[in-house]
């Protein structure tokens, strides 16, 4: 059906088809369904994604906890998953919230169990990733954040392979990482020697990880804008990571 409007002379303009009724679209729907031998589907086009492991590493002292505290206040669905240690509480520290606080008898005994993902003895003291946590969330459609030294990122690479996503989080320079140590006032002058040479190194190992966030002072929640970007990215991926616990 078409139209014709008057002019500002009071002449007829050309004729202009009105847009098409409801029952004319939904006509031309079923006509294109005919043509085409088969009904249109509504499942989605691209499937949906897969929970993703995302394993958060780098120095001591470049703010880990800081960045994941951040992002579990920003983001839904994403889970941090909590690790067993042997070492002992530091103050403000939470047994199930920041660690699960266990002595060294009872560690081992969930080594032998094979109730650990990843494993391994840090400045004296045993840290591991238990099993049966990730796969409860993510059954749930969880994405689970891991935070881990770079000793234990290098092992759950070997473990895990392309299936997670790796980030390395650094300082914004050498110096600015051993002022954060300092100002931590939790390790004695020997150990603080033992952390810095042990981060030199740790750097060194950036370029086997997937991303590198900057975590420079008073900028977190750009730290943490960045990691959201790269989970976004992942979700987004053709191939999707998939992970077998």
């Amino acid at each position: 059906m078409a139209s014709a409007t008057r002019t500002g002379d009071g002449r007829r303009s050309p004729f202009v088809p009105l847009p098409p009724s409801d029952a004319d679209k939904a006509e031309l729907y079923k006509g294109l369904e005919a043509a085409l031998g088969s009904s249109f589907s509504s499942e989605p086009l691209s499937p949906p994604c897969n929970p993703l492991i995302i394993v958060i590493s780098g120095p001591s002292g470049v703010g880990k906890d800081a960045v994941i505290k951040r992002l579990l206040e920003v983001r839904q669905q994403i889970h941090f998953l909590v690790t067993a240690t042997s070492r002992a509480k530091r103050p403000g520290e939470v047994d199930g919230k920041d660690y699960y606080f266990v002595t060294k008898e009872e560690f081992l005994s969930m080594v032998e169990r094979n109730e650990l993902l990843e494993y391994a003895l840090v400045y004296g003291d045993y840290k591991g990733i238990p099993k049966q946590q990730i796969r409860d969330y993510m059954a749930k459609g969880y994405d689970i954040v891991l935070r881990v030294d770079v000793q234990g990122a290098a092992t759950l690479k070997s473990i895990l392979g392309d299936s997670a996503v790796f980030i390395f989080l650094v300082a914004e320079s050498e110096a600015a990482l051993v002022k954060r140590l300092i100002d931590r006032r939790t390790e004695t002058a020997e150990m603080l020697l033992v952390r810095v040479a042990t981060a030199r190194e740790e750097v060194k190992h950036m370029k086997k990880f997937d991303y590198v966030v900057v975590n420079a002072e008073g900028k977190l929640d750009g730290a943490v804008k960045l990691v959201e970007s790269i989970i976004d990215a992942e979700k987004a991926r053709v191939r999707q990571r998939n992970v077998q616990i």
